[in-house]
C-alpha cells in the first residue's frame, strides 16, 4: 500500500510522541520512590530513629489517602549507621538501582557532606536535615534544599544565650568526633571569638569514650563556667552530664538538640543530673508560657499520639520528618503527577511560605535555606513531654 507524503508527515509527530505518552502511562502507575538516607543503628542513631517515625507515618498517610495522583510513595531506606562511607554507597546504590524520584537525608551533616556531591552530580532532588553550612550551595548543589536550620542559626541561638542570658565569661566547647562535630566545633569556636569571648577550652572527643572525666575535670581547672556541647550522640551527653554532677560542678551545659533526647533519661545516674542544661530547639516544638505548643505542631501531636512514641525522642525530629514526605509529596502533586527531577526541583524554587508542622519554608532559586531563622530558640533539655519541651529561662 503506497503512503502518501502528507499522511506521513501527519503521522509522524503521533509517532514521535508515542514514547512520551507511554512513560507518562508508565509513571502514572508507578510509586514515588522516595529515598530515605539516616542512621538508625550505633550510637549516633538518636536523630535518625525519631525522623523515621515521622516519614514512615507521613507516608502511610498520603497512601492512605489515595496517594499522589493515583501513585503511592514508596519508601526505600537505607541505614548509614553513621557512616560516611556506608552512606556513600547507598546513595550510589538509590540511584543506580533503586532509581528514587527524590531523596531526604543523610540526617547527619558528616554523612551529607560526602552525599550531597553525588547527589548533585546525578541532579536528584535532595532534602537535606543537616545543619553544615556548606551542604547547601545552589550554584553547586542546584538539586538540595535545607528544611532545617543551619549551623550559622543553632550556632547564632547558643551564643546569644551563652553570653547574653547564661551571662557566661569563660566558655568551655566540646564536640563529638565526627565530620559533624568537627566542623560545629570550628564554626562555633570562630563566632565565640568574633564576639571576644574568652574560650578556656577546646575538644573533640569519641562519642564512644567510656569516661569522659578526664576532659571534664581539665575544663573545670581552667575555669569556665559554661560548657558548649556539640553532640549529636545521647551517651556521650549523658556522660558530661554526670561526670558534671560527680565532680560537684555546678556549670550550665548549652548546645546541640541531642541534649533534651529521651534515651538521655535512662543514661542518667539520677534526674537532678539533666538540671541546668539548656538545647537548642524551636518554636513549632516549644510549650509557651500557656503550655501550648503552635497550631499545626499541636494538630499533628493529637493524631500520632498512641500511634508514634513520642516520649523518646524528640518532637522536632518528627515534624521534620512529615515535612520531608510532604514537600516531595505536594511537589509531585502540584506537578500535576510529574515525578522528574525538574519538576521537584521547580516546584521547591517556588515555594514562597510552605506551612509545614516544623517549620513555614521559603526557598528561591538562588536561596536553598528555607528554615526562618525567627523559629530557632533554646529549650529547657528537662522539660519535655510528647518530645516537646518549656522555652528556656529569659529566653521569650
Amino acid at each position: 500500500m503506497n503512503i502518501s507524503r502528507r499522511k506521513l508527515a501527519l503521522a509522524v509527530p503521533t509517532l514521535l510522541a508515542a514514547p512520551a505518552v507511554i512513560r507518562s502511562a508508565r509513571a502514572q502507575g508507578e510509586p514515588i520512590r522516595f529515598g530515605w538516607l539516616t542512621t538508625l543503628t550505633g550510637p549516633l542513631s538518636s536523630p535518625g530513629i525519631g525522623f523515621d517515625r515521622g516519614v514512615r507515618w507521613a507516608a502511610e498517610q498520603v497512601n492512605n489517602g489515595g496517594g499522589v495522583a493515583g501513585r503511592k510513595i514508596e519508601v526505600i531506606t537505607r541505614d548509614t549507621q553513621g557512616d560516611p562511607t556506608k552512606a556513600v554507597n547507598a546513595v550510589q546504590e538509590l540511584i543506580s538501582r533503586a532509581k528514587v524520584h527524590a531523596v531526604f537525608g543523610p540526617t547527619n551533616s558528616g554523612e551529607a557532606l560526602a552525599t550531597t556531591p553525588i547527589l548533585a552530580r546525578a541532579k536528584i532532588p535532595t532534602l537535606t536535615a543537616g545543619v553544615v553550612d556548606s551542604l547547601i550551595d545552589p550554584v553547586k548543589f542546584p538539586n538540595a534544599f535545607r528544611v532545617a536550620a543551619s549551623n550559622t542559626q543553632w550556632d547564632d541561638a547558643v551564643r546569644n544565650y551563652t553570653l547574653k542570658i547564661v551571662k557566661g565569661t569563660k566558655i568551655a566547647i566540646t564536640a563529638d568526633a565526627t565530620g559533624y562535630g568537627t566542623s560545629a566545633l570550628k564554626a562555633s569556636l570562630e563566632s565565640f571569638k568574633k564576639d571576644g569571648a574568652n574560650i578556656v577550652f577546646e575538644g573533640v572527643i569519641d562519642a564512644t569514650q567510656a569516661d569522659v572525666t578526664p576532659d571534664m575535670l581539665r575544663m573545670k581547672n581552667a575555669g569556665a563556667d559554661v560548657l558548649v556541647s556539640w553532640t549529636v550522640s545521647s551517651g556521650m551527653a549523658a556522660r558530661q552530664m554526670n561526670a558534671r554532677a560527680s565532680m560537684n560542678w555546678d556549670v550550665p551545659i548549652v548546645g546541640h538538640p541531642a541534649l533534651g533526647t529521651g534515651d538521655i533519661a535512662r543514661l542518667l545516674d539520677k534526674p537532678a543530673n539533666w538540671d541546668k542544661v539548656y538545647m537548642i530547639g524551636y518554636r513549632s516544638s516549644s510549650y509557651d508560657s500557656t503550655g501550648k505548643l503552635p497550631p499545626r505542631a499541636q494538630a499533628l501531636v493529637d493524631k500520632v499520639k498512641g500511634k508514634i512514641q513520642l516520649d523518646d525522642t524528640l518532637l522536632w525530629w518528627i515534624l521534620s520528618g512529615v515535612d520531608g514526605v510532604n514537600l516531595i509529596a505536594d511537589a509531585v502533586k502540584e506537578s500535576k503527577g510529574d515525578s522528574s527531577p525538574d519538576a521537584i526541583i521547580a516546584y521547591l524554587n517556588g515555594l514562597k511560605g510552605y506551612p509545614g508542622v516544623f517549620g513555614t519554608y521559603r526557598f528561591a532559586p538562588d536561596q536553598h535555606n528555607g528554615f526562618p531563622p525567627e523559629e530557632v530558640v533554646m529549650q529547657q533539655a528537662n522539660k519535655r513531654r510528647d518530645g516537646a519541651f518549656d522555652l528556656a529561662p529569659g529566653y521569650g
